[in-house]
């Protein structure tokens, strides 16, 4: 047999449609977009925010946590500080902060706004030397104190003016105290006065406000994190576990490799039940691999991104439907989709080929919780995105990891050849208008296909493929569009 004879036809979404099914579904609100994650952890909506340094950090992560979602911080920094990104997702809201910021007596005014300004905080608890509660600094506290030297003593509510909690107190108990005593903060504390926790009147809030949000067994917001494969990933991986990570994610650009499959060994041999996320592959074989090695969800998808240009450079690649199709193909595994989304139909298309959920880069990278400044452009406002394979994030990666920024560029072009690219996207307001269209556009879908969930989804689903003018009459035609 000719190897012309043996190819066959690789489908993305643009290739197929789903065929409508009877659907007893009198409301779209009626369709549960209830899923997974990854074998331990569960998401009240499909969507995942990309590892992309113009993508996810705390922001982001937080935004999407708060809607049923979770981000994945990026690994592009100094593994302290996407600890520290990490810790402000777990610190922003919760049922009890175990780990409050604190400060010893005797620190200043100044230094209260810097811990403030850096952990995103309106509060710090002033603790003596073996951890005793002495007072509370709030942002009120410290915003009008002209003179940074100002000792905390003097603008702090001290211990005998806070109302407390005892350790174990109840969210019900909690919220009494806050009402009753009309204050913002709890200190909780422990055996002999230590501090145990603070409980915050915003926290109780938020819980009202974002029924749905992703939250671990504490109530905290759930994040990812990613790591490499080398060596030293190890040493990040336990910084982001100190700092409450609830899953790694092993970012690889071919993840059905060796050195993937050795640092997923790794990691689960190393920290026992952490949950890890594995990839990128585009094929049944891949990620059969990863979950045989321990994985307990696999991203899917080598170059279909808006700014990965692998498939031109390297000339590799799976169209994406078919790569989802192919490696869910025994059901062991928890899919995530990974790239190729760019319209709300194609959420619902990824996740009837078998994914559980589907990663999200460029439609993301241009809302206000994407990192980077606006930038304003003959008089529009856009916002930078970048493949982390692109020749600048190559280079930044590179003097990162060298200590020295001088020459990385040009290193960076004799080395290799860059596989994404970089460019401007228009700015689109918050992220969650966007999660907003994507899951109303996924609960449409779901009521044509007679689904009311993801799993009946994926037993209903029947794609038809069609031609490119099936493809032209499925967008708008033959008229002037005025919006």
């Amino acid at each position: 047999m000719g190897v012309s004879e043996s190819i066959r036809r690789g489908l993305t979404f643009d290739d197929v449609l789903l065929v409508p099914k009877f659907s007893s579904i009198r409301s779209r609100k009626d369709a549960a977009t209830r899923t997974k994650f990854s074998r331990g952890i569960e998401l009240s909506i499909p969507i995942v925010s990309a590892n992309m340094d113009t993508v996810t950090e705390s922001a982001m992560a937080i935004a999407m946590a708060r809607m049923g979602g979770i981000g994945v911080i990026h690994r592009f920094m100094p593994p302290q500080e996407q600890a520290a990104e990490v810790a402000r997702v777990k610190r922003s809201e919760g049922i009890l902060i175990e780990h409050p910021i604190t400060l010893p007596e005797g620190r200043t005014v100044g230094e209260a706004r810097r811990v403030m300004e850096k952990a995103g905080v309106g509060g710090i608890v002033i603790v003596d030397r073996a951890g005793r509660l002495v007072g509370l600094v709030t942002t009120r506290d410290v915003t009008f104190e002209d003179d940074p030297r100002t000792p905390l003593s003097e603008v702090m509510t001290p211990r005998k003016e806070l109302i407390t909690a005892r350790e174990g107190v109840t969210m019900e108990e909690a919220k009494d105290l806050l009402r009753t005593n009309r204050v913002e903060k709890l200190p909780v504390l422990g055996g002999g006065q230590r501090l145990a926790g603070l409980i915050t009147a915003k926290d109780i809030v938020k819980r009202k406000q974002f029924p749905e949000a992703a939250k671990d067994g504490k109530g905290r917001l759930r994040v990812a994190a990613a790591v490499g494969v080398k060596e030293e990933d190890v040493g990040r991986a336990e910084k982001l576990l100190d700092a409450d990570a609830d899953a790694l994610v092993v970012d690889i650009a071919h993840g059905h490799s060796l050195h993937a499959v050795e640092m997923v060994r790794r990691l689960k041999k190393r920290f026992g039940d952490v949950q890890v996320v594995a990839g990128n592959v585009a094929t049944a074989e891949g990620t059969s691999d990863m979950v045989k090695a321990g994985a307990d969800a696999v991203k899917v998808g080598v170059g279909p991104g808006s700014i990965c240009i692998t498939r031109v450079v390297a000339g590799v690649g799976v169209p994406q439907l078919t790569a989802i199709l192919d490696s869910a193909r025994d059901g062991g595994a928890c899919i995530i989709a990974d790239g190729g989304i760019r319209q709300p139909g194609d959420v619902t298309k990824a996740l009837a080929a078998g994914a559980c959920s589907v990663m999200v880069g460029g439609l993301f990278a241009g809302t206000e919780e994407s990192p980077g400044p606006t930038i304003l452009k003959g008089g529009l406002r856009y916002k930078l995105t970048r493949g982390m394979a692109s020749l600048t994030a190559t280079a930044d990666r590179r003097a990162r990891e060298s200590g020295a920024a001088r020459g990385a560029l040009e290193e960076s072009v004799e080395e290799g050849v860059p596989e994404g690219v970089e460019g401007l996207i228009p700015y689109r307001g918050s992220v969650a208008e966007v999660v907003r269209q994507l899951v109303g556009g996924l609960r449409s879908g779901m009521s044509y296909c007679g689904a009311r969930s993801i799993e009946e989804l994926r037993a209903n689903a029947t794609f038809v493929r069609m031609s490119d003018a099936g493809l032209r009459e499925s967008l708008p035609h033959d008229i002037e569009r005025t919006l």
